[in-house]
């Protein structure tokens, strides 16, 4: 086999799929990469036997055809080091040896037989097909994530929850102490259902996802769920277990509404949090007429803050706490100047909202637990 191409392609391409492949692998061959060559395209893949992703590439020339994987580590660091030039592959059909040559150089390494290589997943049984646009999913993932939980007892939490429906589709994410419900109008899908999506794969879709402007095809079944767009396919073993029902903890009734400058509210969050307790960092909040008073301290060490914010408040005077840190992931996920902050009593959890959408057919709430107060 022979291949041309672009070496700043190739490095493109290898560089979307080496994010699948694991540090520590228990089979050796998925430390390598998969080219597939057939008269028409080249296809390279990789895969953690969970996830596997492929790129299908149009080489500048290509003789015969088959398969050969190649050392994924050695590949990337090579092709880094190019400008862009055209670089030619030679594997050896016997001995699977390959030859890499760029300008005045020549590289070889082993390459090793596609037999133990995963192979790929077809969804087939009860399958289901949507279109959903990469700029709808890409925010659905990004704005979620980070409430994603990492308890090996709850697998089911440590993904993200996408539920399609006649009217919208909704993606929720919560490890218990906060919950994220990112819902879009401009997207439906023809029968309802719902599958939880591992956060590896999330992670892949969003950073590929967020330059794409075209539709994204998502076909899946009870156990797998498939990604295509562009010249890139992923397909993601789903989590299996019954996920929260995340609706009936978010409180109905929140007569307490604090809104306030959500910048400021993050810079004073941050310097109050450092002289918070290491072990609950929490953040008290007092409320009292048109004024939110911050203030934390450490017992131990005798340290204390205190800081004062102007706001905009309906409601009774209260004291609530909160874990800091979830508050600033929670606030640094928001993209308005100004949020809402609802809540019933100190020991229900509060909802954190925008104030104004950027999107009318986005809508975006956050829910955090409050923390006992000392």
């Amino acid at each position: 086999m022979k291949i041309i191409l672009s070496s700043l392609k190739l490095l493109k391409s290898l560089q979307a799929l080496s994010g699948v492949i694991n540090s520590n692998n228990t089979l050796p061959i998925l430390d390598d990469f998969l080219f597939s060559l057939t008269r028409e395209e080249l296809k390279i893949t990789a895969s953690d036997l969970e996830t596997t992703m492929t790129i299908s590439l149009t080489p500048d020339m290509a003789e015969g055809t088959g398969e050969v994987t190649i050392p994924a580590r050695i590949l990337l660091d090579i092709m880094k080091t190019f400008p862009d030039i055209p670089i030619t592959l030679n594997i050896n059909d016997d001995t699977l040896a390959v030859e890499l040559i760029a300008s005045e150089g020549r590289y070889k390494l082993a390459g090793h037989k596609s037999d133990e290589f995963p192979k790929a997943v077809t969804i087939e049984n009860d399958a289901m097909e949507v279109l959903i646009s990469a700029e709808v999913l890409a925010s659905g993932f990004e704005k979620t994530i980070f409430a994603t939980g990492t308890d090996e007892l709850r697998p089911v939490m440590s993904g993200v929850l996408l539920e399609m429906s006649e009217n919208n589709i909704t993606f929720v994410a919560t490890d218990a102490h906060k919950l994220v419900r990112y819902r879009r109008t401009d997207a439906k899908a023809a029968h309802s259902a719902s599958f939880v999506l591992p956060k590896k794969p999330i992670n892949q879709l969003k950073n590929l996802l967020s330059a794409k402007e075209e539709q994204v095809k998502l076909t899946f079944n009870q156990t797998n769920a498939s990604f295509e767009f562009d010249n890139f396919k992923l397909i993601s073993r789903l989590i299996e277990g019954r996920f929260p029902n995340y609706e009936a903890v978010i409180p109905t009734s929140n007569p307490n509404i604090l809104t306030i400058d959500r910048l400021s509210l993050l810079n004073a969050i941050r310097r109050v949090s450092i002289f918070s307790s290491k072990a609950t960092h929490q953040v008290r909040f007092k409320i009292t007429g048109q004024e939110l008073v911050l203030s934390a301290e450490d017992l131990d060490y005798y340290n204390e803050a205190k800081e004062r914010l102007a706001c905009s408040y309906i409601g009774d005077d209260m004291e609530i706490g909160f874990n800091s840190r979830f508050f600033f992931e929670i606030l640094s996920n928001l993209p308005t100047e100004e949020v809402c902050l609802e809540m019933s009593s100190s020991n229900r959890a509060g909802i954190v909202s925008p104030i104004e959408n950027l999107n009318a057919d986005e809508h975006i709430l956050m829910l955090l637990m409050p923390v006992m107060l000392n």
